[in-house]
């Protein structure tokens, strides 16, 4: 997983300082600076830890910033030509070929060429990072500027990958390319003061629409120190936590929409089986559907949206809620706490003596994992935990590390965190043959009908008939992997990113945000502007 180093509020303070060209003796600016299209000061996020890579992961979340893609997202989530001019698919989805822009160059004044394309792709694939590319048999140029990506199988959801992927100089690339990236994107990397800072500034040779700001710098700071940024005035926009927003001078907050959900994974088999990689697999009570959807039922998401997350939460039902492959039939009633406790009666769960349910001598009862030190994940585990009880059934919130969720989460039930602007992670969660593989399926669901829609979305050759797979596999009305079908995961809230943005800064139409706050708000950069 990825960890983001952070300084202690005492040195993040004093990069502010510096950065910003002001000192106070410590007093606070009671409201920020005018604003300028000279340079904005962000404070949105933490270091990727391999470098500014694409071919390693970086970018995958939002925009690559230094680099291009060969295709983005509108506001809406359409695909628009970003390097690309056009693209098209052959007969039998093996071959998907897009023609490039000529004009094209990287910021070290060398043309952008399929060659690079070709060179980044092929390197992302044996890279083996956070890029799904396992369907990729060989990228290759046939031109100068255009470039033909053979599969092995049709693979629909091979343009998402498009959008995420941003393209390296084969000339320039290295081993070390990420600490010091060149790029054709829409800014140039100047400066990377590790723990501290990073310094971009504008690429007066891009080929698209220029940004309106000339300069970026974005700080590495903890939650303290972004909160005292905010507070002094000295950062243009910072992102926050729901426990932490309130209102500060000078600033509005942001509530972007996301698809940065949190669920509850149900091991859906019985205790007794192991994995490949021998780790245990089953838990007895969850295995059980009566427990799992009475759970997904009885609980009331707007309660936990309202009180764990201060209100900047909408309830979940799925992992995609929202987006294009998003069947709105998964949505459900919930809080139907004297149903379900009807329902638990009726499966022979009966009320003991202490409140908990048991069943021929097996209590209703499980541990519930989540990361140690994630603040969001412990308020939801702990509301869960008591809307479970109402209904007779012992949940125990505990706080691990990620090497011990890593050991049991295909046995016990964790609150992960999902989310993604591609439907690979639809496949990865319910395909059975994704079953107990890394964070694949840690469910160990296996539903052959949905497995059919599954692939059949990925041998579609046209997006509307794959998105209509998608929807299928989600609930055809009479099985499907959502609430009303195998209900293996229990989705509660999709998380708001929120972020203090100055007054005289307009952040433009923002995408819906995927898993992984920061890096998603500035990937429409080039539309943002001053009020």
């Amino acid at each position: 997983m990825k960890k983001e180093r952070v300084v202690v509020i005492a040195a993040a303070f004093a990069v502010l300082i510096v950065v910003n060209g002001f000192a106070g003796g410590g007093r606070q600016q009671e409201t920020p600076q005018v604003l300028t299209t000279d340079s904005l000061t962000l404070a949105i996020g933490g270091e990727p830890d391999e470098g500014y890579d694409p071919c390693k992961g970086w970018g995958n979340h939002g925009s690559p910033l230094f680099q291009s893609t060969l295709l983005e997202f509108d506001k809406d989530m359409n695909f628009t030509n970003d390097l690309a001019t056009g693209y098209s698919v052959s007969p039998d989805g093996l071959a998907w070929t897009f023609d490039i822009r000529s004009d094209a160059k990287f910021s070290d004044g060398q043309p952008v060429t399929a060659e690079d394309v070709a060179f980044t792709f092929n390197t992302a694939k044996e890279a083996a990072s956070r890029i799904d590319l396992t369907r990729l048999k060989l990228a290759r140029a046939v031109g100068p500027t255009q470039v033909v990506f053979e599969l092995n199988t049709p693979f629909s959801a091979f343009v998402y990958t498009t959008v995420f992927l941003g393209i390296v100089p084969q000339h320039a690339y290295s081993a070390n390319y990420g600490q010091k990236p060149i790029g054709s994107g829409p800014y140039i990397f100047v400066q990377w003061d590790k723990g501290q800072q990073l310094i971009v500034e504008r690429n007066e040779s891009y080929y698209g629409a220029k940004p309106l700001f000339k300069r970026l710098t974005l700080l590495f700071l903890d939650t303290d120190g972004i909160f005292a940024a905010v507070q002094s005035g000295s950062v243009d926009i910072a992102m926050t936590a729901p426990m932490l927003a309130r209102d500060i001078k000078g600033y509005s907050l942001l509530r972007a929409r996301s698809v940065d959900n949190r669920g509850i994974a149900f091991p859906s088999t019985k205790a007794g089986t192991y994995s490949a990689d021998n780790l245990p697999v089953g838990n007895d009570v969850t295995s059980d559907i009566v427990i799992r959807k009475a759970l997904i039922y009885g609980i009331d998401r707007a309660a936990i949206a309202r009180d764990a997350l201060s209100g900047y939460a909408t309830p979940a039902y799925t992992v995609c809620d929202g987006l294009p492959w998003w069947n709105p039939q998964t949505r459900i009633a919930d809080n139907d706490v004297s149903g379900q406790k009807a329902a638990l009666d009726a499966a022979d769960w009966k009320l003991a003596g202490d409140g908990i349910r048991v069943k021929n001598g097996l209590r209703a009862s499980f541990a519930l994992n989540y990361p140690a030190g994630d603040s969001v994940r412990q308020a939801i585990a702990l509301a869960f935990a008591q809307q479970a009880r109402d209904l007779g059934i012992e949940v125990l919130p505990k706080g691990v590390s990620w090497d011990d969720i890593g050991l049991e989460m295909y046995r016990t039930p964790i609150v992960f965190g999902f989310g993604s602007h591609s439907p690979v992670e639809t496949y990865n969660l319910y395909h059975s043959k994704t079953a107990t593989t890394a964070f694949n399926n840690v469910t160990n669901v296996h539903n052959p009908t949905v497995d059919r829609y599954l692939d059949a979305a990925f041998a579609s050759l046209d997006t509307e008939d794959a998105n209509a797979n998608w929807k299928k596999a989600a609930w055809d009305g009479t099985t499907g992997y959502s609430n009303q079908g195998d209900a293996t995961w229990c989705w509660i809230a999709n998380i708001e990113h929120l972020y203090y943005v100055r007054d005289d800064l307009d952040v433009g139409n923002q995408r819906i945000h995927p898993h992984g706050e920061g890096y998603p708000v500035i990937s429409n950069i080039k539309e943002w502007k001053l009020k």
